[in-house]
């Protein structure tokens, strides 16, 4: 999808602009180095793995010859990309050349050809109680992360809170939430986008805020950065011993336990975390979000919605654009109506967004068909859309009543000379002028008295 896109070359963005020292050390693990290698634009992959074996450097007019002439502009995306990043030093002598990173170029090496040790092995079944399936591990998974939404869209919604300091939830609501006065934080325009993005989406946003809160937190963004991407590397469903993280790594690992990146459990001797399929996805995430998830919504051609979920956040998304009629134990119906898309609209949710929501969460019964949201349906969200957005309200003020037709005149002309006549009704000798115009409008009337 476009904002896992987005979203995740901000994060490479974050990533770039770490110190140089700091890159170099995170290029110290293989690991690191393949999933950075993952990110890439496709074209800058390629670069890497045609230099990879190359010594020294190579002039940046034989690289040119690498892409065809209409690719130009990739080319210099990826160049630049591999320069942000230190995987390419720009040498300037007679003519300019590039050269691949020593350190990356060496473990990335290694890491295709011997497959390289994590840094820490699963602890063996005998001393572990029983550990989740995958099924289950994926139930806890998304569980832990519809908590952790509905804490921060509505914390009055949450079934149990987070341990997420206050502060740092309000770091996460940033942009998300807005508060007037007195009144109760409501979402905004952003906060409303962002529920209707996928999983992978939201989830990238928010490890990118907790990132960049991390140094506040007297916390090194290279550290955090390292585990986040050295732990999509491990085995989902398998248990790893705490005690091999450092103190930083398992103050991290409880927060990641609360986004559902890692289930923590504790034996009667030691403790483990176990990743789920969020947390080993995550470096994969970055570029690849074609991985679809099972959906649970079926929309009529008579605009009838029918998800079949448990899900208190489910029903709060569907509830942004549709009017909720009953919700049964597994079952929320719904219409699709044009009150409820014009207070969609008004809220800054686009008809687009509404379509691409419905379309990736289609249920797997009418996920196959295409399309999988009727057409009628489609065409008629776009059109109450393109209905809202012809009219524009221009605050105004109204005047009748004019004792002559010559002070009715001048007035239009006067506000016509300063851009401020809306409308004029001759006949009637009625005309609307802008606010702006109001006052001075006013004082020109006195005049003419």
């Amino acid at each position: 999808m476009p904002q896992v896109k987005i979203i995740a070359k901000n994060f490479m963005d974050m990533v770039a602009s770490l110190t140089a020292r700091d890159l170099d050390n995170l290029y110290q693990n293989p690991f690191i180095c393949e999933a950075i290698l993952r990110s890439l634009p496709p074209l800058a992959k390629k670069y890497v793995l045609q230099m990879l074996y190359i010594e020294g450097s190579v002039l940046a007019k034989s690289m040119e010859e690498w892409v065809l002439a209409d690719g130009f502009t990739k080319h210099r995306v990826a160049i630049d990309r591999l320069v942000q990043l230190r995987i390419f030093s720009e040498e300037k002598k007679k003519e300019t050349s590039y050269r691949l990173n020593p350190t990356f170029q060496t473990n990335l090496q290694k890491h295709l050809i011997y497959g390289g040790a994590l840094p820490r092995e699963p602890m063996p079944s005998n001393v572990t109680v029983r550990l989740p399936t995958l099924e289950e591990l994926e139930a806890y998974a998304l569980g832990q992360w519809e908590c952790f939404l509905l804490q921060l869209i509505s914390s009055a919604q949450a079934e149990k809170p987070t341990n997420f300091s206050s502060s740092m939830m309000k770091v996460f609501q940033r942009g998300l939430l807005i508060q007037r006065d007195k009144e109760s934080p409501r979402l905004s325009e952003s906060g409303f986008q962002f529920l209707l993005m996928d999983t992978s989406a939201q989830l990238w946003y928010i490890i990118r805020e907790y990132i960049s809160n991390s140094q506040e937190r007297g916390v090194n963004q290279a550290d955090l950065i390292s585990f986040l991407l050295e732990l999509s590397f491990h085995v989902a469903g398998e248990a790893y011993n705490v005690n091999t993280l450092s103190e930083l790594q398992k103050n991290m690992i409880k927060d990641f336990a609360d986004l559902g990146l890692v289930k923590l459990q504790q034996g009667r001797k030691d403790s483990w975390f176990i990743p789920t399929k969020l947390a080993t996805s995550l470096s994969i995430s970055l570029t690849d979000s074609s991985s679809r998830k099972e959906g649970f919504v079926v929309v009529e051609t008579n605009f009838r919605i029918y998800a079949y979920s448990t899900s208190k956040l489910h029903c709060e998304i569907l509830r942004l654009f549709s009017r909720i009629e009953y919700q049964l134990p597994n079952l929320i119906v719904g219409a699709i109506t044009k009150e409820s898309l014009y207070n969609a609209f008004d809220n800054g949710i686009t008809a687009d967004q509404i379509i691409a929501f419905l379309q990736q969460n289609a249920h797997p019964r009418v996920a196959e068909r295409v399309p999988s949201v009727p057409e009628n349906v489609c065409d008629q969200i776009r059109l109450w859309e393109s209905d809202l957005n012809r009219v524009e309200a221009t605050p105004a003020y109204f005047y009748d009543e004019f004792p002559s037709r010559d002070v009715f005149e001048a007035a239009c002309d006067y506000a016509r000379d300063r851009s401020g006549l809306l409308w004029e009704d001759s006949k009637k000798m009625r005309l609307a002028v802008k606010a702006e115009t109001h006052t001075h409008m006013r004082e020109f009337l006195r005049g003419q008295s």
